[in-house]
């Protein structure tokens, strides 16, 4: 397909929309803020919902990126959202959660792991506090090896070996998630410490790497059932993740 030629009154609603953030010779081209009322343990939550894009284009001419979308068939991969609740760039004490996609737990709602369950829970800490940003990071499935790997890799969990082993013995490393983008894109929406939602020391690292100042962190454990404790367990045992440090986040009924 060609690009499109824009209308110039479709430009002229979108145009102040979007946003560059510069990264070397690459860019992220950030769309938002966007209203987006979220059914949340039913009741409705108002967030706003961002998406962003990185191309090796780095341009101010937003209107022949906006252009090339529809040649470029960006549904073959997916793009990462960040929902941000109230006045996050401002307020003094704001909860962040860098969430990796998990096709399976948040989307079919797996009992295979706490994906699912640590989505929610971090969406309703975030409302329940006021002021916070929910990053949810497209390109992170099954720690970074894909959808069709994890599969691969479910197969193998079936036959006796736990997460780690199974990314291992597919030629993956155990955890090859990058949150360089995601801190980026945090960057341009808020510069104040935030305290982090997470069990994983990796993520706390990329940020502190970041020179972002981390005022806490509050741990995301729950939903353990029959299902996901040895996932859980290897979580602790081999990725390393922090069991009891932190503030548990208490399960909203």
């Amino acid at each position: 397909m060609t690009p499109i030629k824009l209308e110039p009154k479709v430009f002229e609603v979108l145009k102040d929309k979007i946003d560059l953030i510069q990264m070397g010779d690459e860019a992220i081209y950030v769309v938002g803020p966007i209203r987006l009322p979220v059914n949340l343990y039913g009741e409705t939550v108002v967030f706003q919902w961002y998406c962003w894009l990185k191309q090796d284009e780095v341009t101010s001419d937003y209107e022949t990126i906006i252009e090339k979308l529809s040649s470029a068939n960006l549904a073959e991969y997916q793009q990462s959202s960040v929902l941000v609740y109230g006045d996050f760039e401002n307020s003094e004490d704001a909860l962040i959660r860098m969430h990796s996609i998990c096709h399976t737990g948040d989307i079919f709602g797996s009992k295979r792991c706490d994906c699912g369950f640590q989505l929610k829970q971090s969406m309703q800490q975030i409302a329940d506090h006021g002021s916070g940003a929910l990053f949810y990071l497209a390109n992170h499935e099954g720690r970074g090896i894909g959808l069709f790997s994890k599969a691969m890799a479910y197969v193998l969990q079936e036959n006796g070996y736990d997460t780690v082993e199974a990314n291992e013995s597919l030629g993956f490393v155990d955890d090859s998630r990058n949150y360089d983008d995601a801190i980026a894109v945090l960057k341009s929406l808020r510069t104040k410490p935030v305290t982090l939602m997470t069990n994983n020391p990796k993520k706390i690292s990329a940020l502190e790497n970041s020179d972002l100042e981390i005022a806490g962190r509050i741990s995301l454990w729950g939903d353990e059932s029959e299902y996901n404790a040895k996932y859980l367990q290897t979580k602790i045992d081999r990725s390393g993740h922090l069991e009891d440090e932190g503030d548990a986040v208490h399960v909203k009924p």
